[in-house]
């Protein structure tokens, strides 16, 4: 018994409980976060979106606001978000954050410092996704209330992962990958943009989730370029592709090319895989990309046979072509336009050839904007849908 007795005491002491442990009734859940530069002041302004738990509960819910904004500025991003519990009634708890917006301002500045806090903070999980607002605020975006998500922060979420999943021409940047391409030697960061589009005052109001056509939208848009750690400028939606496409991130999207004679069709991208090699060539650097791609026929807007053989092998090649033309000029772009390698092509360098990258590392931007690079292409159509030819043709007869 007094063996018994003597565990259970030892027990006491070791099994304390949850040093750290909080009650949800003290937190003030927060799903997204923005942060802006305030204008001529040397301080930033964050806002929290929190969740009303009273409004998301099927059992208690108030039929009101989803979420709540807290807004308050600081010096530092920590300062401003002490702050806030002089008007929040819970301690801001940003332990299951999905969205970070960063305001277009801060970003022209330098994203660096304003993350300092969210990169050691030990209650974040780094997995949620960073954006870029264009053309607004991120106090902006985070105002306006939206529909089939309850909570703005969970549609931005899963909106920006439906897009990444469908369409090349965003991607889903998480905090540790940004930061890991912010510190990066031959590789420079790119970040999705997010717009408001529509009536800024009605999009923070219940009538705007009451329309069918709604006054305010947020919508994802085409990626930002970094260079360091600033917003050097935005990429058009054809770059935006071209991007994925070079970075092997395309997971399904569609294409519209031309047809052997006339008239377009779409295909339809279920297969992917881009291999960027770098290489020194007589001393000076070089890289090959090499993309193989897999589709199906999704419209066709042309007389054409499907069943012949050496149509499909016509597609295969205006693809090719098409693709081929989006990645050349991509890079064209990233290399006279910004001189930042966006790519990941030094990176191939240094893989390749860890010497010769030491000696040119340095100078990378002047060696990346003259850097030869190679385009091929090699697409295969797998599928031509449920008919071999379209009934458009039967209508123009």
């Amino acid at each position: 018994m007094k063996k018994y007795m003597f565990i259970l005491i030892i027990l006491n002491f070791i099994l304390t409980g949850c040093w750290d442990k909080r009650e949800l009734n003290e937190l003030a859940i927060t799903l997204a976060l923005g942060i802006d530069k305030v204008e001529g002041e040397d301080e930033y302004e964050v806002t929290a979106q929190v969740v009303v738990p009273s409004a998301v509960s099927m059992k208690d819910g108030t039929g009101g606001a989803t979420v709540t904004l807290f807004t308050e500025n600081g010096e530092t991003v920590y300062e401003a978000l002490r702050r806030m519990t002089k008007v929040s009634p819970r301690k801001i708890y940003p332990g299951h954050l999905q969205m970070l917006i960063i305001g277009e301002e801060l970003a022209k500045e330098g994203i660096g410092e304003s993350l300092d806090l969210l990169a050691r903070d030990w209650e974040l999980r780094p997995d949620f996704y960073v954006v870029v607002a264009k053309d607004v605020t991120a106090r902006e975006i985070l105002n306006v209330t939206t529909d089939l998500e309850s909570i703005p922060a969970s549609k931005m979420f899963a909106g920006l992962k439906v897009s990444e999943k469908a369409w090349a021409g965003t991607t889903g940047v998480t905090l540790d990958e940004l930061i890991v391409n912010l510190i990066s030697d031959g590789k420079e960061a790119v970040l999705t943009g997010i717009q408001l589009t529509g009536n800024k005052q009605i999009g923070s109001t219940q009538q705007n989730i009451e329309s069918i056509s709604k006054p305010a939208q947020i919508q994802y848009d085409n990626l930002a370029v970094f260079k360091e750690d600033r917003l050097m400028g935005w990429l058009t939606e054809q770059d935006s592709r071209g991007y994925s496409g070079i970075t092997n991130s395309v997971k399904s999207t569609v294409t519209s090319i031309s047809c052997p004679n006339e008239g377009k069709s779409t295909i339809e991208v279920t297969n992917f895989h881009s291999k960027v090699e770098g290489n020194i060539v007589h001393g000076k650097p070089e890289v090959n990309i090499h993309t193989k791609a897999e589709g199906k026929v999704g419209e066709v807007r042309c007389k054409i046979d499907l069943k012949n053989p050496e149509a499909i092998q016509e597609l295969e090649k205006n693809y090719e072509k098409e693709a081929t033309r989006i990645i050349n000029e991509t890079i064209d772009v990233l290399q006279e336009e910004y001189q930042s390698d966006i790519f990941g092509f030094g990176e191939a360098i240094h893989r390749a050839n860890p010497e010769e990258w030491n000696k040119i590392k340095e100078n990378w931007d002047e060696e990346f904007s003259d850097l030869t690079v190679n385009v091929k292409v090699d697409m295969k159509i797998r599928l031509t849908g449920t008919v071999n030819s379209s009934f458009l043709e039967k209508l123009k007869e």
